[in-house]
């Protein structure tokens, strides 16, 4: 799963990027690291790995991960290919989601690219971008399809083309395509279009270093945020990235006397991470023993078979049964004997919806 990373010139997108390269690349037992200077891999933090590695006293722990992509070429236009317009939207479009990085603080010596401090209007100018481009996007569909729903014989592409008649309305009003309402055979549709404005977007709301620590609704350009997030039902998060990018370059024990000098229980970087992988409908399940313990990463609503093909697709074709039983419950047994024994365990079948947070071991037929 990939999170593109956006903003405008000098908005702290660079700096925030490099604090998640610096902890991908710093990251054990994994191989997380910068795959190319444009994308990072990091680890979804997860306290319950070190818990259970403790428990087993495994060799190994393997947490799930997530990948950032830096994508860059953003200015006014780029929806037309002015600067490298084209290369920007490809990148987007490739992502699940994005991470939007919005400038909140006040540096002379930083220049902002329209010369004042406007989170709103920055927030709108790369939005209108992404908007401008699905427009294009649909009126070629509609192009496309626009006989064969004219004629009247058609009525799966007379639905389309009304759908998209009424798509192409709302873009034009500047609304992004993720806050149409629709149906569940509209969704269809609109997910088929792969639409830039439709991705799930966080928008990191990044503050001086002065502001740390501060109420959040104390501070005008985030309140700004805030606001206009709350209206079209987003996420935000407050970060300072020059902070996260010198954190991320400090050992563990020097991040936690940091943050505790803040009043803070984990970084910045960190509650990015976990908001962007929930934000992707993403949760983990736990396998754990001497050899490993380690999360797997699955979407919400996975069913048991589907859980077990993660692992291996012998794992899904064989499928018996799963055995379950919750982190927390695990913890306080002891362990897998002691779970069994308390009957704590759970046998579930092929249509158990696998939960954030299960311990499982699977049965399966080679």
């Amino acid at each position: 799963m990939k999170l593109g990373v956006v903003g405008l010139p000098n908005v702290g997108k660079s700096t925030l990027f490099n604090a998640i390269t610096h902890a991908g690349a710093e990251a054990a037992n994994y191989p997380f690291c910068t795959i190319e200077p444009n994308v990072g891999v990091v680890a979804v933090p997860d306290e319950r790995l070190d818990k259970l590695a403790a428990l087993y006293s495994s060799k190994k722990v393997t947490p799930a991960v997530i990948e950032f992509v830096d994508i860059a070429g953003l200015v006014k236009g780029a929806s037309r290919g002015e600067g490298l317009g084209n290369k920007f939207l490809s990148h987007i479009r490739e992502c699940d989601a994005i991470v939007h990085v919005v400038r909140c603080f006040e540096d002379g010596n930083i220049i902002h690219v329209n010369n004042k401090i406007d989170p709103v209007g920055d927030i709108q100018t790369i939005t209108l971008e992404l908007i401008l481009a699905d427009m294009d996007a649909v009126q070629k569909r509609m192009d496309r399809i626009k006989n064969v729903a004219k004629g009247g014989s058609n009525k799966e592409a007379a639905f389309e083309y009304a759908f998209l008649e009424r798509l192409f309305a709302f873009l034009e009003e500047e609304n992004p395509a993720r806050n149409l309402e629709v149906t569940k055979e509209e969704k269809v549709l609109l997910d088929n279009l792969f639409l830039l404005s439709s991705k799930p977007v966080i928008y990191a709301a990044n503050i001086a270093e002065d502001d740390m620590g501060k109420d959040e609704d104390s501070l005008p350009y985030v309140k700004a945020v805030k606001d206009y997030a709350q209206k079209e039902g987003s996420s935000v998060l407050v970060i300072c990235a020059r902070t996260e990018e010198e954190l991320s370059q400090m050992s563990e024990e020097d991040q936690e006397m940091f943050l505790e000098e803040f009043g803070l229980k984990e970084s910045g970087l960190n509650r990015l991470i976990k908001k962007s992988y929930a934000l992707l409908g993403l949760i983990s399940y736990l396998t754990a023993g001497e050899k490993e313990t380690r999360a797997w990463t699955i979407e919400r609503g996975t069913k048991a078979p589907q859980a077990a093909g993660k692992i291996h697709t012998d794992f899904e074709k064989g499928f018996i049964r799963a055995e379950v039983v919750d982190y927390q419950t695990l913890l306080e047994c002891g362990g897998y004997v002691g779970a069994r024994e308390k009957g704590k365990v759970r046998s579930e079948g092929k249509d158990y919806v696998m939960q954030d947070g299960d311990v499982v071991l699977f049965r399966f037929n080679v």
